[in-house]
């Protein structure tokens, strides 16, 4: 299911819409990388281009951790 989300990002009120599950993962990112969600949406904020769309740029940032970590070497931890 697709839910609307907001954030406050450089002290404005932004929304987007998530899937559940990529909502779940990036709330397990910002755990595993030990920083507040808000802050972790402003940081991919900030990097994504001009002509895309917030939602867009935060299903890539979790696609990209998820396979970062498929393709990291069984040695280290996942």
């Amino acid at each position: 299911m697709i839910r609307k989300h907001s954030a406050t990002l450089h002290g404005h009120r932004t929304s987007f819409s998530l899937e559940d599950a990529f909502w779940q993962e990036l709330k397990a990112i910002a755990e595993a990388r030990a920083m507040p969600l808000a802050q972790l949406i402003a940081e991919i904020d900030d990097r994504r281009t001009p002509d895309s769309n917030l939602s867009s740029a935060l299903r890539v940032h979790v696609l990209e951790w998820l396979k970062s970590k498929i393709s990291a070497p069984a040695s280290e931890p996942r």
